[in-house]
């Protein structure tokens, strides 16, 4: 990719030095959720990944706004078995700590004999296949290309479309399939808590499920559930490929008193 990267490495390789590109929507001077989920899943594959682990699970818990600041990945493990391991990580951005993650990795295997029922497959057509849509506050800037299947930010009813990286996490490394997952699982919110005025949610965590690689570099939302009360909503959406379904992305979030024209 040839647009700006979110983070570059600064100094000695452990500190990320995050660019402009990198803020979020909420502030002017701090972070997008999504890159800081993506770090963290970052450092934590790369320090206890394998190719016979899938990070089947990343839950992240986003406490405080980040600024611009470099940012640290403190990484510990938990349990490192021989078919699971638990892989603590936290992100820590000008000396204090924003957020932390969690990610449980299974080793894979074969499945057991026998049908399981699961939900049938969409029948969305492939991204190559769909006109990209005008640019707006949806694309916050190009930090990531979408194409719709069916509805819109803030739709009432069903909502599907494409989403794709648009510029590597750090610069000069090449984004894996589970750092592209990482990137995205955050749009779940955006995508399933707007509404007729805009989006009125902030999130506080993210956790996506994934039970394979993505494969390709598109990943395809469906959202499934939205709920909401006391000012306090869960959001989730089915994740797919190109393939078929890969897993999905679930959110908490708070009430803001001020909604985003999405």
């Amino acid at each position: 990719m040839n647009a700006e990267p979110f983070f570059v490495r600064d100094g000695d390789g452990d500190r990320f030095q995050p660019g402009a590109v990198s803020r979020g929507p909420w502030s002017a001077t701090s972070l997008h959720a999504r890159v800081v989920i993506g770090l963290l899943g970052h450092e934590i594959e790369r320090l206890h990944g394998g190719p016979d682990f899938t990070p089947a699970r990343l839950t992240t818990d986003l406490y405080r706004l980040p600024d611009l600041s470099p940012a640290e990945v403190i990484v510990r493990p938990v349990r490192e078995g021989r078919r699971i391991k638990v892989i603590d990580a936290e992100f820590v951005s000008g000396g204090v700590s924003v957020a932390r993650a969690t990610c449980q990795l299974l080793r894979r295997t074969a499945n057991p004999p026998g049908a399981v029922w699961s939900p049938p497959g969409w029948d969305a057509p492939a991204p190559d296949a769909i006109a990209p849509p005008p640019t707006g506050p949806g694309d916050l800037g190009g930090v990531w290309e979408t194409r719709p299947i069916v509805g819109r930010f803030g739709s009432l009813g069903a909502r599907r479309l494409w989403m794709r990286e648009t510029r590597d996490l750090i610069g000069g490394e090449t984004l894996t399939p589970f750092v592209r997952a990482a990137l995205a699982v955050d749009f779940a919110s955006p995508y399933a808590n707007a509404g007729e005025t805009g989006l009125a949610w902030i999130n506080s965590d993210a956790t996506l499920y994934l039970h394979r690689p993505l494969v390709g570099e598109w990943i395809g939302f469906e959202v499934v559930n939205h709920q909401a009360t006391d000012g306090i909503a869960i959001a989730e959406c089915w994740l797919h490929d190109e393939v078929g379904a890969i897993g999905s992305a679930s959110v908490a979030a708070l009430v803001q008193r001020t909604a985003m024209n999405i």
